[in-house]
């Protein structure tokens, strides 16, 4: 029973493991691709949910994850690259990154956009060595990310959630417990 233990742990850390090495395909060419990657994933979620660009004029940061990969089996992950936009500008580059265990099966890719609603979320975000979403974030589209809540847009919440794109064959994708991580690309 213990060897069995010992397997699936080092199983589960190693597709965990592959799957930050593998890192989405962001090449050595680090930067520019991840900004491409953002820049279509705008385009994207904005075509697609039109209430988002009043979350985008209203956000004092956006983090726009293009390309967040997860599988699981029994033990899980998900990583991901992405950049932090302030206004129009790109001013950090993040990792996000999950560790779960538990009953899983399955793959998805998704992506997600965080929107910084108040300047001390934004800070709070910036400053810390590597921020966990948790309970404070409010998801803006359902599972399958067919609409966005019109309540939204008049949230208090200081960071909202949008999750769309996804593809594969796992169920639901939440942010709770991703880590996010600068990163020099």
């Amino acid at each position: 029973m213990t060897t069995t233990t010992r397997r699936g742990l080092m199983a589960g850390l190693g597709a965990t493991g592959l799957l930050a090495a593998c890192g989405n395909g962001v090449g050595s060419d680090g930067a520019s691709r991840i900004d491409a990657r953002v820049q279509s994933t705008l385009n994207f979620m904005y075509q697609n949910y039109p209430g988002t660009r009043d979350l985008a004029r209203q956000a004092k940061g956006m983090l726009v994850m293009p390309l967040v990969t997860e599988v699981g089996l029994g033990f899980g992950g998900s990583y991901g690259r992405g950049a932090l936009l302030v206004g129009e500008s790109v001013v950090d580059y993040y990792s996000a990154a999950t560790a779960s265990a538990g009953l899983q099966i399955g793959a998805q890719q998704f992506s997600h956009v965080l929107f910084f609603m108040t300047e001390q979320a934004l800070s709070d975000f910036r400053r810390a060595p590597g921020w966990a979403a948790g309970a404070d974030v409010e998801y803006a589209v359902n599972d399958r990310g067919e609409m966005l809540r019109a309540e939204t847009t008049t949230s208090l919440s200081p960071v909202i959630a949008v999750v769309f794109a996804q593809t594969g064959l796992r169920v639901g994708a939440t942010l709770e417990g991703t880590k996010y991580s600068r990163i020099i690309p």
